[in-house]
């Protein structure tokens, strides 16, 4: 991993410059290929733009972002690079305009680097459900970087970015965070600006940053963040100033709420060594820990599904072989267009999805599926206000797991979804989530703990990850 304050200290010590690390990063890409973690690069303007950051540099007016190698999930609309959502259905579509966040990082100086392989339309929790291949795990090809947000995980985690931007549905930046060992932030619903982000589920999609660590987590987020009048759910909410309180919780006394043993018992003994021993050095430090109770826990995977399945099914209608991207070829007068595309465009976790959610829409179900998960999704949220109301945040692991081999789950569709256990009941919440390196299993491979707090208290969850992170890795 790089990191970005170690960049810059270099940089201003003259030993090197933000075009040579840009340099070195391109070099190091095209030399590890096999991790099929980028659909794009764009060498040329990178280089270009790493230039201009060392003019700012060089003239004592650095932008927040200068000399910030960054890249992007392939959902996020940009107009230097194609954007394929992983989908034979969009291939080489060029979009006409940046997504807000795209925006937001070059008038902040980021040098974006490319754009990142992705579950198709950001649906799956492994990166196997890539039109283009799979994304492959840094640390060993055998296993899942997890999804959807695979390649930009990877990115990071290979010291192939400084930080990296995803779309958290259910988990899909938390997840694959702390399958590979780094910083995962879903902020809370409308911090950042959804415009430009190829919608999988409307009400659950959010915008995510990966990164090594919370001060240049805390550093994007600032840049990222504040109102887009081109986003109707976006929070009329200035711009975060989590760098400038990123200590403001490192000496307080804190109650943090953790879940009943029953909830957790189903974890691998790995995540469960680490997430004990992340407990007792919390209280070694004097922070009070508050048995919790969430609503509706057994109704989480089932409410995020039903819901999510069914936003897809209706923002998906849009591909249909009419007005751009993929086009099936009609051999006789018989055939129908907008079928022979979409089966052959969707890859078969799209479609499934996407017959799902039709289901539960459809007149004889809608009351006894998608009204109901209405409903518990309140109760979910009901049940975090209350917890909230007693502790300042809620501490939980991020995953059942360690990284799973490849295919060990791709054929059993029910065991994949409950990889996301821990994860979607903050998007149906709509609350800030944030995953943290907390540890190694036996077999080296990463363990990530999650912390969540109420709605719109960023700021608090990232100075609160930031200690406890600080905390488990001393």
């Amino acid at each position: 991993m790089r990191l970005f304050s170690d960049s810059c200290t270099a940089v201003n010590k003259g030993t090197t410059t933000f075009t040579t690390i840009t340099q070195d990063i391109l070099r190091d890409i095209d030399q590890r290929q096999s991790l099929n973690h980028f659909l794009s690069v764009g060498k040329d303007s990178a280089i270009v733009q790493a230039q201009q950051s060392d003019e700012r540099y060089a003239e004592e007016k650095p932008l927040a972002l200068d000399g910030m190698v960054v890249a992007v999930k392939d959902n996020l609309s940009t107009r230097n690079f194609p954007t394929t959502c992983a989908s034979k259905m969009l291939g080489e579509y060029r979009p006409v305009y940046d997504a807000t966040v795209v925006e937001r990082l070059a008038a902040h100086g980021a040098i974006i680097i490319g754009k990142t392989n992705m579950d198709e339309f950001a649906m799956g929790s492994s990166g196997e459900n890539s039109a283009f291949g799979k994304t492959l795990h840094p640390l060993n090809g055998d296993y899942v970087p997890g999804g959807s947000s695979s390649g930009s995980a990877v990115a990071v985690a290979a010291g192939h970015a400084h930080a990296s931007l995803g779309s958290d549905t259910g988990g899909s930046v938390r997840q694959p965070a702390a399958f590979c060992g780094i910083v995962g932030y879903k902020p809370s619903y409308g911090r950042l600006s959804r415009y430009g982000l190829v919608a999988f589920a409307s009400s659950l999609d959010q915008v995510g940053i990966f990164a090594p660590d919370i001060p240049t987590t805390a550093t994007m987020m600032d840049a990222l963040s504040g109102h887009d009048a081109n986003d109707a759910t976006s929070a009329n909410l200035a711009p975060t100033q989590a760098m400038a309180t990123l200590d403001e919780y490192a000496n307080k006394s804190l109650t943090i709420a953790v879940l009943p043993e029953e909830i957790i018992k189903d974890c691998s003994p790995e995540v469960l060594e680490v997430y004990k021993q992340c407990l007792d050095i919390l209280q070694d430090n004097g922070i009070t820990l508050l048995q919790a109770q969430i609503p509706a826990n057994d109704a989480w995977i089932p409410t995020y599904y039903v819901l999510a399945t069914a936003e897809a099914s209706s923002n998906l209608a849009r591909f249909d072989g009419i007005r751009y991207g993929f086009r099936a070829e009609i051999n006789n007068d018989d055939d129908d267009i907008m079928t022979l595309t979409r089966s052959q465009g969707f890859g078969m976790e799209v479609k499934r999805r996407i017959m799902l959610g039709t289901y539960v829409l459809s007149a004889g179900h809608y009351d006894a599926y998608y009204k109901k998960a209405q409903q518990a999704r309140r109760l979910i949220y009901d049940g975090y206000e209350h917890i909230f109301s007693q502790a300042d945040a809620l501490f939980l692991p991020t995953t059942p797991t360690t990284a799973f081999k490849f295919g060990e789950k791709l054929n059993d569709p029910i065991a994949m979804y409950l990889s996301d256990y821990f994860t979607v009941s903050a998007n149906l919440a709509g609350i800030p989530a944030i995953s943290i390196p907390a540890g190694n299993a036996a077999n080296g491979f990463p363990v990530g703990m999650q912390l969540q707090t109420s709605l719109f208290q960023d700021e608090r969850l990232l100075s609160i990850a930031h200690r406890f992170q600080q905390l488990f890795q001393s």
